[in-house]
């Protein structure tokens, strides 16, 4: 039985690597859907800005959802790889798709049915909240082939696959850079068109995913009923906890929208501009929690916790040197993103408080994440979830409130940082003294994934 890629060779090297291909993929991606916002903007109606703005702090759920779903997978299979069991690894990776994919129809189709109430939830009201509505009407459905997308690319970087990972989202990103512009000017369909060009987007994923994962490398092995049901409890009890600790920065950033609400929507166009560059320029450290999840399983598993110790570290490393990176450059293209988006006012304001102050909260951020990752695929995901939710609700949520009080619309940005930095420091070192108590003989983690969760592997072989 082959070796997994991560369990030998430099572990910085492998974090930078599969961060790098992750971060690469997820910031084209979310180029393209800044692109978009900027097209929107170009249309000279603030009302469609902030409808998107809504739209997004309400589908942020359900994208966190499926990101819960994928963090889950790779920590299945990259163990099972690790233990040298390819077969199982399949068969978990075809179950984990299927799974996948019936949990995020039932979460769409509850998106769906009660979009206008959790829009005025949001604090819409009025043509931006039909507008808004109508935008999740058109998108949400198409999260299931984004979970099919999500699933496959976390398959591949389970295996140490992190380039085919990436151009599952450069190549869809790529389709959405051509037709977005079409669609919202050329043909004049405004926020219809970016709504179709995302359901595009999301199907471009799904069909590059399956072709990697499944006919290129052959990764997946569609299990029968049975199999199904065997890897589900293994695979449910990672994934429940990691859609929970996924849940809690939407729920964070829809409360966060609720406080900017009130000022206006030059302000809530403003936040949702920040939004779009927080995860334009943050790819890096929002891929790094999923793209090392494989690293720290192979070798958790393998027994090598050297190993396992020395990834910690370096994605700590590595966050902190690609923060102070982005700060820089961030700061000082504030002049150009408050003109390229015609902000004005106190959506200026607010632009100026994330580029100068919020942006350094993401060194907190990147351990938190880190640790999360750690948490998650070291058999403590509950973990993850605590300390997820303490940052984005029970802090995160009371400071922006007070900070908005003293300082308006741009207090929402100081009081995120303040959570993050209280949180993230926390994160670090309870990560940290974890990571160097482990004992190779942990049971916990290996419990999770049945030697052989099918009846008769030689069936699953192929000729």
């Amino acid at each position: 039985m082959s070796e997994g890629r991560f369990l030998s060779g430099s572990t910085m090297g492998h974090v930078v690597r599969m961060t790098a291909t992750g971060a690469f993929g997820i910031t084209f991606v979310f180029l393209v859907d800044a692109a978009n916002l900027v097209w929107i903007a170009q249309l000279g109606d603030p009302q469609l800005v902030a409808a998107i703005g809504f739209a997004f702090a309400i589908q942020f759920f359900s994208v966190s959802s499926g990101v819960g779903l994928m963090i889950a997978c790779t920590a299945l299979v990259s163990r099972s790889i690790g233990l040298r069991d390819r077969e199982g690894a399949k068969v978990q990776a075809g179950a984990a798709m299927a799974i996948a994919s019936a949990f995020q129809a039932g979460v769409a189709a509850l998106v769906v049915l009660f979009r206008h109430d959790l829009v005025a939830m949001a604090g819409a009201s009025g043509e931006t909240a039909a507008l808004a509505a109508r935008y999740l009407a058109f998108t949400v459905p198409s999260l299931v082939f984004m979970s099919v997308g999500l699933i496959a690319s976390g398959i591949l970087r389970a295996d140490g696959f992190g380039a085919k990972a990436m151009y599952i989202t450069l190549i869809s990103g790529a389709v959405l850079m051509v037709v977005d512009p079409i669609l919202i000017l050329g043909l004049g369909l405004g926020l219809d068109g970016a709504a179709i060009g995302l359901v595009l987007f999301r199907l471009a994923l799904m069909g590059l995913g399956l072709y990697f994962a499944v006919f290129q490398q052959r990764l997946v092995i569609w299990p029968g009923a049975r199999d199904a049901l065997l890897c589900m409890r293994p695979y449910l009890i990672i994934a429940l906890p990691a859609i929970a600790t996924q849940m809690a920065t939407p729920v964070g950033n829809y409360l966060l929208t609720i406080v900017m609400a009130p000022f206006g929507d030059d302000a809530v166009a403003a936040w949702a501009v920040v939004g779009r560059l927080t995860v334009l320029a943050f790819g890096g450290i929002f891929a790094l929690s999923g793209a090392i999840g494989g690293i720290f399983g192979q070798n958790y598993a393998a027994g090598y916790m050297d190993r396992v110790r020395s990834t910690y570290r370096d994605a700590l490393v590595f966050c902190l040197i690609y923060t102070l990176a982005m700060w820089a450059v961030l700061f000082a293209m504030t002049p150009v993103v408050t003109e390229l988006f015609g902000l004005t006012g106190q959506g200026a304001d607010v632009l100026y408080a994330f580029t100068s102050i919020g942006v350094g909260g993401f060194i907190f951020v990147g351990a938190l994440f880190v640790s999360n990752a750690a948490f998650n695929n070291l058999g403590k995901p509950a973990r993850s979830t605590l300390l997820n939710w303490a940052k984005e609700a029970a802090l995160g949520w009371p400071a922006a409130v007070v900070m908005a009080g003293a300082f308006g619309a741009s207090g929402v940005i100081y009081g995120q940082a303040a959570a993050s930095a209280l949180v993230g420091t926390l994160a670090c070192i309870w990560g940290w003294f974890f990571v160097h108590n482990l004992q190779v003989d942990t049971p916990e983690p290996l419990d999770l994934t049945p030697p052989r969760p099918y009846p008769n592997p030689d069936r699953y072989r192929r000729r």
